[in-house]
């Protein structure tokens, strides 16, 4: 028996690879490019540890070239959603009973194989899937990846070494039970790091999962999966079910046994995963805990003190890193009067040398768009802006899917603070500006406050302290991450835990210790050493004084 008390370090970040020409990891990352292209993989189920091919099959095709096929995958029915189901169930019974300290040691080695053996593999993976840049993928399937894996063991050890205060002849301590059921997760296209974290947090909390991939990110997340198994990760622990997500949600959610919810997503499909809940609130065991990061219609907000040069660069950054792909990306921005000309040459310049295509070719800054609907969606939004008269585009405004779902780096100017494209999320490259008088800096706050539905991400650009007070206090629930005068994206485990409010989330806090909280159901243990033996008190003696 090991009787050590394990505490683990604080982890520092991982740190990102450059990947310049000629270097060790960009030569390696190239020949891993060259293989997945060269191959059609065939993805099957995982159930119980067992490989589970359904002869239903889809295809994962790259973005930026969709004729060109890289897998097969297999589609879960009914029938396969129960197994997974079954072997989550079945698999808790072992897996709670498992020392802490076992189940964060496999997230340390799934971390230690991706940051070596496999660093390749998952950012190739990505590139190629996901169309993302080597740096996009870098930052994202290895670092923020490794990250969260590394943390999450460090916070659970936090969470473990809390325990109550025992008063003499009592000891009292906290048993950290998982849940009483599996949890359900349902994950994106857009980060990597994402679809380990939703699945890896309940996991090394002691909690089973039955986890559906999105279809258009299923090369890396299987990938993900193979590496969670070497890294020792026990058969039933995590069951990975690709699949339609009106078979597979109306079944899971639906069972007895569910008992979580870990999503990544679009504000209306949590909103109808949740009615579902609701509906069938009496069938659970537990309520269950229901935790989720959604949408955002993120802003930047400039005060006349700003530097227009910085200002600039995080619009460009922020807007149109990862083709606007991420749900902190900028989408709406609020320019003073007076800086506004500035701010426009200098954001004119830099779109000027973007270039938009292929992920091999490193060069470029943007890529793809994740799929055919998504493109369709985001073009609907600058067709509107072209025909309103409320709205010019200033820059960009075309797209072509002849090869690849390409659109140019697209900024929106409007005269209008509710025009459509500053309230909706569009999940594109496309950023819209209002410009507003210099003097009605608090009016403007308050309506960047109040246009949009969301609560996520934002950014404020000042050199007056007091201009960042007045925002801050007044835009307090605007977002639930909020920076100065930086770009409201790239949020990093442990420094800036991630999430939101109001149509943004369930604001749990991934990056965090929160988050791992909403994964554990502590039980209190109270024992007595010597326990009463009378069961009258000392008040209830009559009084002998006269």
């Amino acid at each position: 028996m090991n009787n050590a008390a394990i505490y683990f370090e604080r982890p520092a970040n991982e740190q990102t690879l450059n990947y310049s020409p000629g270097s060790r990891e960009r030569k390696l990352l190239s020949a891993e490019l060259d293989r997945i292209s060269s191959n059609v993989e065939e993805i099957p189920l995982i159930i119980g540890g067992k490989e589970v091919r359904t002869g239903k099959t889809g295809k994962v095709v790259m973005p930026h070239d969709h004729q060109h096929e890289l897998a097969i995958y297999h589609l879960a029915g009914e029938a396969e959603v129960q197994m997974a189901v079954d072997a989550a169930i079945k698999a808790h019974r072992e897996w709670e009973s498992i020392s802490w300290v076992e189940r964060v040691s496999i997230s340390l080695k799934a971390a230690e194989l991706l940051a070596t053996t496999y660093r390749p593999l998952i950012n190739a993976a990505t590139m190629l899937g996901q169309s993302k840049s080597v740096y996009q993928a870098e930052i994202d399937a290895s670092c923020e990846t490794i990250d969260f894996l590394r943390f999450n063991a460090w916070f659970t050890s936090e969470i473990y070494e809390e325990q109550p205060h025992s008063s003499p002849g009592i000891i009292n301590r906290f048993e950290y039970r998982p849940l009483e059921g599996f949890v359900f997760t349902i994950t994106p296209f857009n980060f990597t790091a994402i679809a380990s974290n939703l699945n890896m947090a309940p996991v090394v909390m002691g909690n089973t999962v039955v986890w559906k991939p999105a279809t258009t990110s299923l090369l890396s997340n299987y990938n993900l999966m193979k590496v969670f198994r070497e890294a020792g990760l026990p058969d039933g622990v995590i069951n990975f079910i690709p699949g339609p997500g009106s078979i597979i949600g109306r079944q899971v959610l639906a069972h007895p046994d569910m008992t979580g919810i870990h999503f990544t997503g679009s504000t209306s499909t949590f909103n109808q995963v949740w009615k579902q809940v609701a509906g069938n609130i009496a069938n659970f065991k537990s309520y269950p805990r229901i935790v989720g990061e959604t949408g955002g219609k993120d802003f930047i907000f400039v005060h006349p003190s700003a530097d227009p040069q910085e200002v600039a660069v995080a619009m460009v950054r922020g807007a149109f890193e990862y083709q606007g792909q991420k749900c902190s990306a900028a989408s709406r921005a609020y320019i003073p009067e007076s800086l506004w000309k500035d701010i426009h040459n200098r954001v004119g310049e830099m779109i000027s040398r973007i270039t938009v295509g292929p992920v091999r070719e490193f060069h470029h800054f943007m890529n793809a768009v994740i799929d055919e609907s998504s493109f369709d969606n985001i073009m609907e939004y600058i067709d509107f802006a072209k025909k309103s008269p409320d709205a010019n585009i200033i820059f960009g405004g075309t797209g072509d899917k002849s090869i690849g779902y390409f659109i140019e780096p697209t900024i929106i100017l409007t005269t209008n603070p509710h025009f459509r494209t500053m309230e909706e999320e569009i999940f594109g490259p496309v950023l819209t500006v209002y410009v507003y008088k210099d003097h009605d800096f608090e009016q403007a706050l308050n309506l960047c406050d109040q246009t949009s539905p969301y609560g996520l991400t934002g950014s404020v650009f000042s050199s007056d302290r007091q201009a960042l007070n007045q925002a801050c206090r007044i835009l307090r629930y605007a977002a639930g991450n909020i920076y100065f005068n930086d770009k409201p994206t790239g949020a990093v485990v442990g420094q800036q835990p991630f999430g939101g409010a109001r149509a943004s989330g369930t604001n749990d806090k991934s990056g965090s210790y929160l988050n791992l909280l909403r994964w554990t159901n502590p039980r209190t243990i109270k024992e007595t050493l010597i326990p009463a033996r009378e069961f009258t008190y000392p008040f209830m003696k009559a009084d002998t004084c006269h």
